[in-house]
């Protein structure tokens, strides 16, 4: 209840400075002005907030209830904590590897549980959701050799790599795009599709659109630069791994790129696009307009572009991963 009269208030209020002051863009609802404020104001909070109070709030606002019709079951990877989470209708040879955003210092199978298990159930595939070791206290490369551990963990049983992918938003996306890369180089079996959403890809921070998007979007250059220096410490910025984007692309698996129009981090996505297009990427760039960071997993928001996106992704994930279709 109390919720529900705070989101009330909240857009009234917005409803009152559009008055006054017009739309902060055109293409924005009353409440999805509302909602993008909410998130604006505290990430710029957040930034003064020691990092385990921060993921501390992120859990509390995690929903408590099972996502429905998905089977949940916890899973050690080899010391690494891990959740399955498989629809009812799950075809049991796909198989996805889903690695969270949250600038490497945040997020959790917790708080990432119900937007994965809507992955899981448009695309009828079993999910892996890790835990993967979080900065400060574990800098680069812990959270990326935590994903290869992941990757390494599924092929050892049995998973065929044609008929599985990997993804994730974020700092995520950027996580597995580095991943696919040391998968790569190594020489091992890479996945038959990924995907990444709004990506974290580029460490240095040089994208336009992280000052052209600042006053829409809820991750400032501020909170950016904490981030990266919790993650990275002392390694170069443009360290391949950490800067993924500015990494040799080649033969990679096919990549779908999605981002929102008016996020910080859209170039971010367009120089990924363009730099795997270059290495001859079966790429695509989806860019969604007037779009937040991040957009797909903010579910509360009902923005009718989280499923549309939700939906490509899905459809992109069951293409590619249907090698061994009879």
């Amino acid at each position: 209840m109390l919720i529900q009269l705070y989101r009330r208030a909240l857009i009234e209020a917005t409803r009152l400075r559009r008055v006054f002051r017009g739309p902060l863009r055109e293409g924005w609802s009353v409440e999805t002005e509302a909602m993008t404020r909410v998130l604006h104001h505290y990430a710029r909070l957040s930034s003064w907030m020691p990092v385990g109070f921060h993921r501390r709030m992120i859990g509390a606002i995690a929903p408590r209830h099972r996502p429905w019709r998905v089977r949940l079951s916890s899973v050690d990877i080899d010391g690494i904590p891990g959740e399955w989470i498989v629809p009812e209708d799950a075809d049991p040879a796909r198989v996805l590897l889903y690695l969270h955003g949250g600038g490497y210092a945040c997020g959790s199978i917790a708080s990432h549980r119900h937007y994965v298990a809507r992955i899981a159930r448009k695309a009828r595939m079993r999910v892996l959701l890790v835990d993967y070791r979080l900065a400060p206290e574990h800098p680069f490369p812990a959270a990326l050799e935590d994903a290869r551990t992941a990757w390494r963990w599924l092929l050892a049983r049995g998973v065929d790599p044609s008929r599985a992918a990997i993804a994730g938003e974020s700092a995520g996306g950027g996580l597995t795009i580095a991943t696919l890369i040391e998968t790569r180089d190594a020489g091992e079996p890479l996945p038959g599709a990924a995907a990444v959403l709004s990506p974290w890809v580029d460490l240095t921070l040089g994208g336009a659109s992280i000052a052209s998007n600042e006053r829409y979007d809820y991750i400032p250059r501020r909170v950016l630069s904490l981030y990266a220096a919790r993650y990275a410490r002392d390694t170069a910025r443009t360290h391949p791994l950490l800067s993924p984007a500015h990494a040799p692309l080649h033969d990679l698996p096919p990549l779908l790129i999605q981002a929102g129009e008016a996020e910080t981090l859209v170039d971010d996505a367009r120089l990924l696009h363009a730099r795997a297009i270059d290495a001859g990427v079966d790429a695509s760039l989806s860019v969604y307009p007037d779009m937040i960071h991040a957009f797909m997993i903010f579910t509360i928001m009902r923005l009718p572009a989280t499923d549309e996106a939700l939906v490509e992704l899905a459809t992109h994930l069951r293409t590619h991963t249907a090698a061994a279709s009879k």
